[in-house]
């Protein structure tokens, strides 16, 4: 028995072959072929050059905590849940640190400061009309030289 998402039990149906499917009172329609979707303009210079277009990038990984502290693990043998400690604990006093205006220096990776912007007058893109921004605060990185070059 196969379930469905909705949580209703159907019984597992075998496969019938071409005919039966026809005569069962299925209807056999081919998809439409569709044109695979192209970038604008993209296609007469194809089509003239005969060239493929490049492949996307592929996205970057994104590693979480629970990656950091995997890394933690593999390399130095701590429990688990005492990487999970220590690197909690660490982003929370960097946390900390920040909202108390402090600067914080990581050797090797950089520089990470709360910078306040001023108010400032900007423009509803919309519609052009001015509007006043208010002032915020922000977090400014700097890498650090070893990092620059070791990317």
């Amino acid at each position: 028995m196969a379930k469905r998402a909705t949580g209703i039990k159907e019984p597992v149906k075998a496969k019938a072959s071409a005919p039966e499917k026809a005569s069962a009172g299925t209807r056999s329609r081919s998809a439409p072929k569709q044109a695979a979707p192209t970038t604008r303009g993209a296609g007469k210079a194809q089509a003239k050059s005969g060239a493929k277009a490049a492949p996307k990038p592929a996205a970057a990984a994104t590693v979480t905590l629970r990656h950091l502290a995997a890394g933690i693990v593999e390399r130095h043998g701590l429990p688990k849940r005492q990487a999970d400690t220590v690197l909690n604990e660490v982003f929370a006093q960097l946390v900390d640190h920040l909202k108390a205006g402090d600067r914080v220096r990581i050797g090797g990776l950089g520089i990470l400061q709360v910078k306040d912007r001023p108010a400032r007058m900007g423009r509803n893109p919309a519609t052009g009309e001015a509007i006043q921004i208010g002032a915020s605060r922000k977090i400014a990185f700097r890498a650090a030289k070893e990092l620059k070059e070791a990317i």
